[in-house]
C-alpha cells in the first residue's frame, strides 16, 4: 500500500501533469497575441474579425492569423522553450509573439 501511495505522489508531480490541455494551451498563445503592443499597431488598432492557427513554421513555430476588415496579419507564436530562454523548471510554457508579415 506505501509503495502505490508513493508511486501516486511521483506521478502527481511529474512534469507532464504541469501540462496544459491544447484548449487552454491555445488560450493562453492567443491571449499572447492580443496582448502585445506589436500586434495591435501593425493591425492599427483595427477590430478582430477571427484569429486561427494556419499551420507550423519549418522551425516548429505555430502560425497564427489576426483578421481584421482592412488586414490578414500572420505572426509567429514562440514558446520561450523553442528559443533557449526558458528556465530550467518544468511547467506551463511561456510565449511570445513575432510578426511574420505587415498590413500594408
Amino acid at each position: 500500500m506505501k509503495a502505490l501511495l508513493g508511486l501516486a505522489a511521483i506521478l502527481a508531480a511529474s512534469p507532464a501533469m504541469a501540462m496544459l490541455s491544447g484548449f487552454y494551451d491555445s488560450g493562453e498563445k492567443i491571449e499572447t497575441i492580443l496582448a502585445s503592443r506589436d500586434v495591435a499597431d501593425a493591425l492599427r488598432q483595427g477590430p478582430i474579425r477571427a484569429i486561427s492557427n494556419i499551420g507550423t513554421t519549418p522551425e516548429g513555430f505555430d502560425i497564427w492569423q489576426i483578421q481584421t476588415q482592412e488586414c490578414d496579419l500572420n505572426v509567429h507564436v514562440i514558446g520561450i522553450a523553442d528559443d533557449d530562454e526558458a528556465p530550467d523548471s518544468a511547467g506551463m510554457v511561456i510565449y511570445r509573439v513575432e510578426l511574420a508579415g505587415s498590413c500594408d
